[in-house]
């Protein structure tokens, strides 16, 4: 009899009551796959003893979370492991693997776990690679697009590979992402795409007219829309650096900035800084973190959804503009080209080419465009066909381990 895969989902990044936008591309997915296996969450939080001091001076530093929750009827666990500021992250993965193994012990023991699922190949995959090695439990580890940028550290390349070479699969979300770990020293055959899909229950268009009605925009106006974590990587700063020209060829042109502060800092001071600088305050609307199900009134309202950003691995957010019929202007990094990978989606232009970025933008918010062929590509995306294959993955994975075991 084939066995039951019974994962545990180990990830640093996850939502939780004092967090909850942190890390939802990971439960959207995982949650999917909860409801064909068993499966429960650890997610290792940094803690030192003097955190709460600093936390005083930095509000927003390393916010607390739970020991424990339930979401969706699943249980998510929130171990601490030791991280001292200024030793850089040499030390994570190791530290995050020992602090969690009490708990994975323990889920091993009273819940049959069977399989170690990492997101991010460090510090959590190098981590869990360390715990399916003392647990001999097989590993898997999703790499998300952090990966090229730590990738250049020689010391975070080296557990990369480490962590690649300990794991059963490698998943990556994008095949630029999959090049990259062939070309670090991941073997070829270890490694395959699994890209992320869209929720076309939560993506429903309404009519643009309405939407404005509801966000208190004009019907006249031109609208351009940005989402993501307010970190200088997703480049909401090079949207609002082109605006001023932008606005002299479309004087009714309104930028919707949805999002808020993240794990990964917090931008928004030096947004608003060159909104005030430029005297952008009557066309820019900072919208706040908005909640998943309410995304689709904000990208309906929109002409162009524009993310100009330096790094990603695959973009969620572009397929979810598609959803509503927005076409996209992206940067041409990881895994945006093989999400936009037609002219009638959008555009696509170099990574720090101000004019390019500026030029594809008039082009987007002149251009007509068929919505019905881009929500079209958006359910040819849906999440049906990932889940399947990587419920095959475990599955196999799992009655592969127990047969050499």
């Amino acid at each position: 009899m084939t066995p039951t895969p019974r994962i545990v989902v180990f990830s640093s990044l996850f939502p939780h009551e004092r967090q909850p936008h942190a890390g939802l591309f990971i439960r959207e997915r995982m949650f999917r796959v909860a409801q064909q296996i068993p499966l429960v969450v650890v997610s290792p939080r940094p803690w030192f003893p003097l955190q709460g001091l600093l936390r005083k001076l930095r509000p927003g530093y390393r916010p607390n979370a739970p020991r424990h929750e339930v979401q969706q009827g699943i249980e998510i666990f929130f171990p601490r492991f030791l991280a001292l500021p200024g030793l850089g992250r040499r030390w994570d993965g190791f530290m995050m693997a020992l602090c969690s193994l009490p708990l994975l012990l323990r889920l091993k023991k009273e819940k049959s776990i069977n399989l170690i699922d990492a997101h991010f190949a460090y510090p959590d995959g190098y981590a869990a690679a360390l715990l399916g090695r003392w647990l001999k439990l097989p590993v898997t580890i999703t790499l998300r697009g952090s990966e090229p940028r730590q990738a250049r550290v020689k010391s975070l390349r080296q557990r990369i590979l480490k962590a690649g070479s300990w794991a059963t699969r490698i998943f990556a979300v994008s095949n630029s992402l999959r090049e990259a770990a062939i070309s670090w020293g991941i073997p070829a055959g270890k490694v395959i795409v699994v890209g992320n899909g869209v929720d076309l229950k939560k993506f429903v268009p309404i009519p643009q007219t309405a939407a404005r009605q509801r966000l208190g925009l004009t019907s006249d106006a031109r609208v351009l829309i940005s989402v993501g974590g307010l970190v200088e990587r997703k480049g909401f700063h090079r949207i609002l650096q082109r605006m001023p020209a932008l606005l002299e060829q479309f004087p009714a042109l309104h930028y919707l900035i949805v999002g808020g502060a993240s794990p990964e800092g917090d931008f928004s001071s030096v947004l608003k800084a060159i909104v005030e600088e430029k005297n952008l305050a009557a066309h820019v609307t900072f919208c706040g973190a908005v909640a998943p199900e309410q995304l689709h009134v904000y990208l309906s309202a929109a002409d162009v959804f524009a993310l100009a950003t330096s790094n990603e691995g695959w973009a969620n957010v572009l397929l979810e503009a598609l959803a509503c019929g927005v076409p996209v202007v992206t940067t041409d990094v990881g895994g945006n080209r093989e999400v936009i990978d037609s002219t009638a989606l959008g555009l696509v232009v170099p990574f720090g080419d101000a004019e390019a970025l500026q030029s594809a933008l008039v082009e987007a918010l002149q251009k007509p465009w068929d919505r019905t062929r881009m929500m079209a590509h958006a359910a040819q995306n849906q999440w049906d066909a990932r889940i399947a294959l990587l419920f095959k993955q475990f599955s196999h994975i799992v009655a592969n381990h127990r047969t050499s075991a």
